[in-house]
């Protein structure tokens, strides 16, 4: 971030595993690409048409390491030279991978394993232009860390945020039983979850560092464009909740930094709305390859450079489609700018949501009665 530029409002479409990823991969919204949620895909997700696929078509050699994730199926995906995957969600301890169609057994912890994998490729000799695509199964639970972090953070105290201690007054849809159950409960996640997700991310940290001297050692670093990113937030117990999935400011988020000295400065901050659709466009433009017509993203490519362009979104949808194993999560559409966040729950009645971020960037006051005009122009 330091050399590079962090975006401070960097969203995705969807706040769910698989259906963000087809997001990120085809630069479009999961009512497009059809990946709704985290159930079965195998088929869907052998059709999509992929910026790597289409970087691979356009001369690129390309490689995909880690968790795919949209259904079970781990056989290599149309696009790329080099494919190391697993099944659905995957292991943290001692995986079987499928290595370009073929499944080996490993003995290991995952996010080493996969980094492994990954400077192996940045390190031999390429011959093209290269696109490594590295999706990590770490953070996903059971939050499994390494050996050698178990005991990190043990003695940090977690801070809870002010919306902790959310009273649930104007969030009804958080207060309703779904087979004998409420959607807001307890401390949504506890101290020790926070704490192995914590030390689950320091061997992805461990791993950023190996391939960062990988690219340098081999004379690659400044002329390779870095994106770090993740398909969706996560609840720490705000509004009593823990996991993503809801349109609350902690699952929508998602962390987004880049760097590539020779277009960006160091020290860039990037304030626009940004969102996992314009990953697939601003590949495609920095490579000089036309983006699809169906693409619903735009390429950031002139924020990095520097320009405020007029026509820039100042809002955006955010959708999720309710999955038979999370009933506790109804289906929603949302629509949020740079000041309000309307969150319509498509399928109940009378619990829809309207924050204003500007003085409630916590959320904790629904005004869906209060504010008549606005409450028009977001719907």
């Amino acid at each position: 971030a330091r050399e590079g530029a962090p975006f401070s409002n960097a969203f995705g479409t969807t706040p769910l595993c698989s259906p963000s990823r087809a997001s990120y991969l085809t630069g479009r919204y999961v009512r497009s690409h059809k990946v709704i949620g985290n159930g079965d895909s195998n088929e869907i997700s052998h059709q999509l048409i992929t910026w790597p696929r289409l970087l691979h078509d356009a001369g690129y050699e390309t490689a995909y390491t880690g968790k795919w994730h949209m259904g079970t199926d781990d056989t290599p995906r149309p696009g790329f030279d080099r494919w190391v995957s697993f099944k659905g969600q995957g292991v943290y301890n001692d995986p079987q991978l499928n290595i370009d169609g073929n499944r080996t057994n490993f003995t290991g912890y995952i996010t080493d394993i996969l980094t492994d994998h990954t400077v192996e490729f940045l390190k031999k000799p390429h011959s093209k232009p290269f696109c490594m695509y590295l999706a990590h199964k770490a953070v996903h639970g059971p939050f499994t860390p390494a050996e050698r972090h178990k005991d990190l953070f043990a003695n940090e105290t977690i801070v809870r945020t002010a919306n902790a201690q959310d009273n649930l007054d104007g969030k009804p849809v958080l207060q309703r039983e779904v087979n004998g159950q409420k959607a807001a409960q307890g401390v949504g996640s506890s101290d020790d979850l926070i704490k192995n997700q914590l030390r689950c991310l320091t061997a992805i940290d461990e791993g950023v560092g190996r391939i960062l001297k990988a690219l340098e050692e081999a004379k690659q670093l400044d002329s390779t464009f870095i994106v770090f990113t993740s398909d969706n937030g996560y609840f720490w117990g705000e509004h009593h909740l823990g996991d993503k999935r809801w349109a609350y400011e902690e699952s929508l988020r998602i962390p987004m930094v880049m760097r590539y000295p020779k277009l960006i400065k160091a020290g860039s901050k990037i304030s626009q709305m940004v969102m996992n659709v314009d990953m697939a466009p601003t590949m495609l433009g920095l490579a000089g390859v036309p983006a699809l017509k169906e693409m619903q993203g735009r390429s950031v490519l002139p924020l990095l450079k520097g320009a405020k362009p007029k026509d820039w979104r100042t809002a955006f949808l955010s959708e999720y489609f309710m999955e038979p194993q999370a009933q506790r999560v109804p289906s929603w559409q949302a629509v949020r700018n740079e000041r309000w966040k309307y969150v319509h729950y498509t399928a109940l009645t009378g619990m829809d949501e309207l924050y204003d971020l500007k003085n409630d960037p916590i959320e904790m006051k629904n005004l869906i009665f209060d504010a008549a005009s606005t409450l028009a122009d977001l719907k």
